[in-house]
């Protein structure tokens, strides 16, 4: 990472659909239907999240026309969990390219949980959620008693972002695992 000539190198999953489709047509755009499709029953939370990701995403990196959802690569190739049908892509990205962040951070969102600042931050929220009688942190988003505690939550959700601009130079000091949101995949960055 933090190449001098403005790259990074990348790993992601992909379909052979995809592999097929970048073969065909040198550019690939992720679209809301392929994620509902992908995810059946559990599309609601993951268009829930990658909606959110799309528009917030978009004020560190303009959506091309044609995209609608991210692709996610990781900086590293143990992060990356293939699926069936899929293939691991090496890729060569320009950093502009981009929106870097922690993949735990993610995983958080996709959990629908609080972002804390800190640990200590997070775990001072998961008490005042106990001390509140809620033991599920994701009820909070997933149902309508706690308007506060959704809005407090859905804000933390902002840091997701914290870390794009040290990522993105190179220093990726205090994370744990980079993975990166990309708006197309080109064939040209297939290594």
């Amino acid at each position: 990472m933090g190449n001098t000539d403005n790259t990074v190198m990348l790993y992601s999953s992909q379909s052979e659909a995809v592999v097929n489709f970048l073969g065909r047509d040198n550019i690939c755009f992720s679209k809301r239907e392929y994620v509902v499709k992908k995810y059946g029953e559990s599309a609601p939370i993951f268009v829930a999240a990658y909606g959110w990701f799309a528009l917030e995403a978009e004020k560190y990196l303009p959506k091309p026309e044609g995209a609608e959802y991210p692709y996610w690569a990781f900086r590293d190739l143990h992060s990356v969990e293939p699926s069936t049908d899929s293939r691991i892509l090496q890729l060569c990205i320009p950093t502009d390219e981009a929106v870097f962040f922690d993949m735990y951070d993610w995983n958080k969102i996709l959990c629908l949980q609080y972002i804390g600042e800190t640990k200590t931050d997070e775990a001072r929220f998961r008490q005042m959620l106990a001390d509140y009688g809620i033991r599920k942190e994701s009820d909070v988003i997933l149902t309508n008693f706690y308007p506060d505690l959704k809005r407090q939550v859905q804000a933390s959700w902002q840091r997701l972002f914290r870390h794009h601009e040290r990522i993105k130079a190179g220093d990726t000091a205090g994370v744990e695992s980079v993975q990166a949101g990309l708006w197309r995949l080109k064939k040209e960055w297939i290594v």
